[in-house]
């Protein structure tokens, strides 16, 4: 089979870029002919509050990637549309993850699919925003009518899709596979060194960029229960701030956490990823509204015990009491999971269960999800 890829690859960086190229690098260990069409434009500048968003990474040397999809040019999306259909791949899987790129993506997947052959699969991180805005449901409404199938990666997400589907169209839940993409496991020690941390604290991490509802200030809000200082318990936040920087500044400063939080406020590079995750106790994903989360799936990698709130689909894939918490999505809560993690000196405990949990999160399933959907898809036609 052939199968282009369309959405963020090198020299976009983030999350869904490496989701791509993992997932492509799969494909084509079982054999497929993959190509990944990328973005010449992703983001406008004013709606990226990241730095940037590309990578100084060289690209993968195995993979093929072409830039020439523009995402706020609806000329470029006809051309694009038709030179894709032109090609006759027998799956083109888009990556979805916002409303936003509903117009772009949506339109060039049905001029693809007029050429009888192709069938559109959308690989759906996110289906609405967790920062909700007017136009979110139109534009999810015509990104769901413009392809044959779904492969979701949570069942939260899996139940929007259902919201607009009006067609049954073959929908698959496949969790987020592990991103084992950010090299080996590294001793304590060796992480503590590269950091410049004192191997003599312990360490919890938030890993990943800072918007509001990732729930940060309620991570530092149970961060302030007196019971952490008596532990000699520090705070990683580690990740690029998308939100005020100076609400988190302040807010450390009223909850008399100085000194107690080691800012890493900047993008993390791929090779550096593993030292964080080693030299934390604990990842903690305070979010005030989710689907799923990349940063879990590193922390399984890794074999790191989670704490995640109950919210969307974390609880999925964080069972609670085995590799991690789920509490509510309150400061209190968090503040009395984190206390119980180490005054019951639970990192054991939960080490055994990550070992076993982790296997369920491969990328051979992603794979196996999409030619389901593909075969599901092509079969229902027949009929």
């Amino acid at each position: 089979m052939k199968i282009i890829f369309i959405g963020p690859a090198h020299p976009y960086r983030g999350g869904i870029a490496a989701f791509s190229e993992r997932l492509a690098h799969e494909f084509q260990a079982q054999g497929y002919d993959v190509e990944i069409e990328t973005f010449t434009l992703q983001y406008p500048s004013f709606l990226f509050p990241g730095t940037t968003q590309y990578t100084d990474a060289p690209a993968p040397q195995d993979l093929r990637i072409q830039r020439s999809v523009h995402s706020c040019n609806p000329f470029n999306w006809i051309q694009v549309g038709r030179k894709i259909a032109k090609r006759k791949a027998d799956m083109v899987i888009i990556m979805f993850w916002h409303p936003f790129m509903a117009p772009c993506l949506g339109t060039i997947s049905r001029i693809i699919r007029r050429n009888k052959t192709t069938k559109v699969m959308a690989a759906i991180h996110n289906f609405m925003p967790h920062e909700r805005q007017l136009g979110d449901k139109l534009f999810a409404s015509y990104l769901t009518h413009s392809v044959d199938g779904f492969v979701a990666m949570s069942k939260s997400v899996l139940k929007d899709i259902e919201l607009f589907d009006r067609e049954n169209k073959p929908k698959e839940f496949a969790p987020h596979p592990l991103y084992d993409n950010f090299g080996t496991s590294v001793s304590r020690e060796e992480s503590m060194k590269h950091l410049g941390l004192d191997p003599s604290k312990h360490y919890m991490l938030f890993f990943g960029f800072i918007r509001d509802y990732k729930g940060l200030d309620l991570l530092m809000e149970a961060f302030a229960d007196p019971r952490f200082k008596e532990k000699d318990i520090y705070l990683m936040v580690t990740g690029e701030f998308y939100n005020n920087r100076d609400k988190y500044m302040e807010l450390e400063k009223q909850l008399g956490l100085n000194g107690r939080i080691v800012w890493k406020s900047e993008f993390v590079a791929d090779e550096e990823v593993k030292y964080y995750f080693n030299a934390a106790d604990i990842v903690v994903q305070p979010y005030k509204s989710a689907t799923q989360s990349g940063v879990t799936q590193i922390a399984y990698h890794f074999e790191k015990p989670m704490l995640v709130t109950n919210v969307g689909g974390l609880a999925e894939i964080v069972p609670q009491g085995k590799v991690g918490y789920v509490t509510e999505v309150n400061s209190k809560s968090i503040a009395d999971a984190l206390i119980d993690f180490y005054e019951n000196n639970k990192v054991q405990a939960f080490a055994k269960h990550l070992k076993e949990e982790k296997k369920k999160y491969s990328w051979s399933n992603m794979v196996n999800a999409f030619i389901h959907a593909y075969k599901a898809s092509k079969e229902k036609n027949r009929k």
